[in-house]
Parts: C-alpha cells; sequence; structure tokens
C-alpha cells in the first residue's frame, strides 16, 4: 500500500516527537487507502498528484475519482492537457464546482509544458507560483510527488492536532498553532517517507479522526491523544467560530425555445462564478427579484414548476424557472454570439453545472 518507497530504518530527525511519525508510518504500512492517483510502484507521478491535489481542493474523494480517471483517459499527460480546448476541459470538469480551478488547471498545464518543459518544479517556492497552487497543495505536492518534507495542513490535519493537543482556541483563529504542531511532526530529511506521511495523515483524518463519531479506539495515536485522555469528546474539536448566515439571491432561469425545439444556451463570462461555463440563460441574482434582461423583455413568459436551490461558499442561490414559447422569441433577439441553439435531446450532454443541469432537469420533466 507504499507509495512505492521501501521504509527508511534511519531514525526521523527534525522532530522531538519521532514516535508520532512512526506510529503514523506504521498505520499507513498497512490501511493506506487505495486511490487512483497515488503510485504503488516506482517514484509517484507530479501530473497526476498536481492533478488529484487541484480537483481535491474543497472536494470530497469520493465525488473526485471519477473526474481523475476521465480527465487521465483523455490526457494522459501534462503536455496532452495543455493542448485540450478549454472549452473540453470545462466540459469535462462540469459537476465537480469551483470552475476556476478548471480555467487554472488548463493555464498551469500550459506554463509546465511550454516553460518548464513539462517537469513540475520540486520546490514549494516554485510550485506555489503557478496558477491555482496555493500554500497547501504546493507542499502537499512537494511532499507527496518529490519527498520534501513540507507542512501540508488540510481541514484533516488541523482535526487531528487539535485533538491531539487538545486545543481550545475555535478556528479559524487557531490555524497558526495548528500549523506550527503539524510542522513540529514532520519526518526530517533523514526518512525518505515524507510523501507517505503527508498522505497517512490524510488518511487517519478522513476515515479515523473523522468530524463525527471519531474511532478513537482504533487510532493510531489514540493512547497519547490528549483530549481523550483529558475527558474532552474528541468529536467536539477542532472548535470553529459561528459562521453568520448565508445571504440569499434570488433570480430566475431561462427555458427559451425556438420552432424547431431547440433549446438556448449560453457561455458565461470568463470571469466571474461559473465563469466559462455552459448555461441556462438566467437574469441577474440579487437579493430582491431582479428585472428580466432586455434581451428576453419581449417574450412571452410563462410560469412553470421550476424552482432551483443552489448552496455556493458565500451565499444561497433560489431560482424561478420561466418558459419562452417557441415563437416568442427569434435568433435576431439574441443578445451576441455567447448564445448558442442546442438540440433538446443534447442538452444535458452540454456540460452544465450542477444549477443549471438540476433546472434543465426540472424544465425537460415539467
Amino acid at each position: 500500500m507504499m507509495s512505492g518507497r521501501k521504509r527508511s530504518s534511519a531514525p526521523l530527525s527534525g522532530s522531538a516527537d519521532g514516535e508520532f511519525a512512526l506510529a503514523v508510518l506504521d498505520w499507513y504500512d498497512r490501511h493506506a487507502r487505495s486511490l487512483p492517483w497515488r503510485q504503488r510502484d516506482g517514484a509517484p507521478d507530479p501530473y497526476r498528484v498536481w492533478l488529484s491535489e487541484i480537483m481535491l481542493q474543497q472536494t470530497t474523494v469520493a465525488a473526485v475519482t471519477r473526474y481523475f480517471a476521465r480527465f487521465t483517459d483523455l490526457w494522459p499527460t501534462v503536455h496532452d492537457l495543455a493542448a485540450a480546448e478549454p472549452t473540453a476541459i470545462m466540459r469535462e470538469w462540469a459537476g465537480l464546482g469551483y470552475y476556476a480551478r478548471a480555467r487554472n488547471l488548463h493555464k498551469c498545464a500550459q506554463i509546465i509544458a511550454s516553460e518548464h518543459g513539462g517537469v513540475f518544479p520540486d520546490e514549494v517556492a516554485d510550485l506555489i507560483r503557478l496558477p491555482g497552487v496555493g500554500e497547501y497543495t504546493a507542499a502537499a505536492i512537494a511532499a507527496i510527488a518529490f519527498n520534501k518534507p513540507e507542512t501540508a495542513v488540510d481541514g484533516n490535519v488541523e482535526r487531528i492536532m487539535a485533538r491531539f493537543h487538545s486545543i481550545d482556541t475555535p478556528l479559524p483563529a487557531a490555524k497558526k498553532e495548528l500549523r506550527a504542531l503539524a510542522a513540529h511532526y514532520i519526518p526530517g530529511q533523514r526518512c525518505d517517507r515524507a510523501g507517505d506521511y503527508t498522505q497517512a495523515l490524510m488518511d487517519i483524518g478522513a476515515t479515523i479522526c473523522t468530524p463525527k463519531l471519531p474511532k478513537c479506539e482504533i487510532c493510531p495515536l489514540g493512547q497519547h491523544c490528549m483530549a481523550r485522555n483529558s475527558g474532552t469528546d474528541p468529536a467536539t474539536l477542532p472548535r470553529r467560530e459561528k459562521k453568520s448566515p448565508r445571504p440569499r439571491r434570488v433570480g430566475y432561469v431561462y427555458w427559451v425555445t425556438d420552432k424547431a425545439g431547440r433549446v438556448l444556451i449560453h457561455t458565461r463570462p470568463e470571469t466571474g462564478l461559473l465563469g466559462g461555463m455552459r448555461a441556462l440563460p438566467t437574469s441577474a441574482w440579487e437579493s430582491i427579484a431582479p428585472d428580466h434582461p432586455p434581451w428576453i423583455q419581449a417574450a412571452l413568459l410563462v410560469g412553470t414548476r421550476v424552482e432551483v436551490r443552489h448552496i455556493f461558499t458565500h451565499f444561497e442561490l433560489h431560482l424561478s424557472g420561466l418558459a419562452a414559447p417557441s415563437d416568442s422569441i427569434s435568433i435576431p433577439d439574441l443578445p451576441d454570439k455567447s448564445f448558442q441553439w442546442v438540440a433538446r435531446d443534447h442538452i444535458l450532454a452540454e456540460g452544465l453545472p450542477s444549477l443549471f443541469r438540476k433546472a434543465a432537469m426540472q424544465f425537460l420533466g415539467s
């Protein structure tokens, strides 16, 4: 189950608590998850490590697995991805969310292919300059792909450190302290398993030290966990500051058809939310019901039973569906070339984001 590196017999250095890392690695040797982007034999492929880490940003392993398989089938190397059409990448990314990641993915692939000869840099300082690569992602790539002893701290690692040290300070205020604790345990230069260690902590957080109902009785760190030993319920850590309710926005989504029964879609602007994605037309999204856009105001809009609710990171969106009869709008009325007619039967194959796919499915069933 290891990443292809043999276990080092050299002592761990750079940490006053080498037993922590040894316990983590011993557990990983027996229980590492089998994931499609993990290399079992030989050195890890930096392209696959980078691709998986970008996809896993704010997204679960279960959601990413199918997308990763599809991307690596279509574009097996960074050169292949760099040469791909942006629309094809956005179409394959549809449903995975946080679409700026897909745009940055293509930009990064092009930089690696054209400026680095297809070779990913192996230092955090260089990785972090790439589009879409932040502090955590750079550290994770450096550790997993290049075996660098870097501090990659995601939600799983924060949770482990908060419980192991019984840190009562709520997030996000505790982030700096939790990061320092995580850095304290990283295997030093004399251990050749920094990548395994990084992935092991992720696995422990994902399968044992879970947000709810942690499996403390089988945790390799449970014997010395301060939260558990002090009587604090580990499930209550890390504590979090109370979040303000998400703002609510409303608007309309339009199902516009022509006389041939085709459906109108458009490509959203490159910048902004869902940038560059194929979508059904909508009004603006406002705190109160907005006006219909000028190009559709002359159409006979018919209310339907379509109601779409979607949660974005910073707000909650409610869209009401309105249909325009086939004889109420014509091609000359369309505002620009970003609009296009698509066969009704093909609408779900257009790579619509989840928001618009939900709307389209309701319109098709209405």
